[in-house]
């Protein structure tokens, strides 16, 4: 089957946009010079939104194993064979399940080493929730999966690249949720992964305060002087280039984003708002520090225009791009890496 980097998409939410922005994204069959695609879903899935959206592409190829993949082709992987009811728009506990069948059945594949990265179409975090899937989200099963020990939510566009120290918990809980450790372990995530994962050499990060003005020297708040600040000296000393903390509206009010590799904000909003600002649409979620590749779009299941065929496919476009790349960059570090030990070998 030779070389090429092969991508597996998870379908997402049977009700929502995923299928739409998957076979718009494929309709291109220059995707397939770049990478081989594989569709984790089933033909009569794929053959419904085709009819649905007019898209008729003949380059398919349906397979009921990973093994009969081929290049140059769009792999349809049946992961299940039954008829299954689409309700675009609707939330069903039914379109639930099967994302998670979709998505698990990758990230095993992936996890194996089968599929080089994954690409994953939006879910309904409440319809995919059951007694197998008890997790926030993709991010935190992922980890699961993983066996990953930390894990940061990178949101990557061509303005910044930005992280979060808390995702998914309610804001009143950020507070007591950070630590020096906790924010240690965040900025060291995101200089190795802007190291491995893009190739920058010497990353230079911007840390973000927690309070208004990164507290006004203690006079909103303490955080700052007692917890970030401390965390960023303790990456100085291991040799990262952390700078801050920075109040987070003057920071992206004045552009300092541009000046930096990486960004990390202390909560979800902080760091998510002024990421769609600058790209949404055309923005890419990557999850930093698992073993495995995972990037997905910027955007939800879009209920409220699923099945009109209206969905804008660019932002799962440039997750498929990014995940290629990042193979890339991964590949290329193994190689270094390899040359050097075996350099090391010959002088012995």
């Amino acid at each position: 089957m030779g070389s090429k980097i092969k991508i597996g998409f998870s379908v997402g939410d049977l009700n929502g946009i995923g299928m739409e922005v998957i076979l718009k994204t494929l309709e291109d069959n220059r995707i397939c010079e770049l990478c081989t695609p594989i569709v984790y879903g089933s033909k009569r899935l794929n053959n419904y939104y085709a009819k649905a959206f007019n898209i008729r592409n003949p380059n398919i190829n349906y397979i009921d194993d990973i093994s009969e993949m081929k290049n140059g082709k769009i792999n349809v992987l049946n992961v299940w064979e039954e008829e299954v009811s689409i309700n675009t728009g609707e939330e069903s506990s039914e379109s639930g399940a099967y994302a998670y069948k979709s998505l698990k059945a990758l990230a095993v594949d992936v996890k194996s080493g089968k599929v080089d990265a994954m690409v994953t179409a939006p879910i309904n975090k409440k319809a995919i929730q059951s007694n197998e899937f008890n997790f926030p989200g993709h991010t935190e099963f992922l980890q699961s999966i993983d066996g990953a020990e930390d894990v940061l939510m990178f949101m990557l566009s061509e303005e910044a690249k930005i992280g979060v120290v808390t995702g998914h918990i309610p804001l009143k809980d950020v507070v007591e949720r950070i630590n020096i450790d906790l924010i240690l372990k965040k900025i060291t995530l995101m200089n190795n992964s802007l190291k491995d994962d893009f190739g920058i050499r010497k990353p230079k990060i911007a840390v973000l305060g927690l309070n208004p003005h990164a507290g006004d020297n203690g006079l909103i708040g303490s955080e700052e002087t007692e917890i970030i600040e401390p965390a960023i000296k303790q990456a100085k000393s291991i040799d990262i280039l952390a700078f801050g903390p920075y109040p987070a509206d003057g920071f992206f009010g004045s552009s300092k984003q541009r000046m930096f590799d990486g960004v990390l904000a202390m909560y979800h909003d902080q760091g998510l708002i002024p990421a769609k600002q600058f790209s949404f649409g055309k923005g890419v979620n990557f999850t930093a520090g698992l073993s495995i590749i995972r990037t997905s779009p910027d955007h939800g299941t879009a209920f409220d225009i699923a099945g009109q065929g209206i969905a804008e496919e660019s932002s799962f476009r440039n997750a498929l791009y990014c995940a290629i790349d990042i193979v890339k960059h991964r590949n290329t570090k193994e190689e270094l890496e390899e040359n050097a030990l075996d350099a090391n070998k010959s002088r012995r």
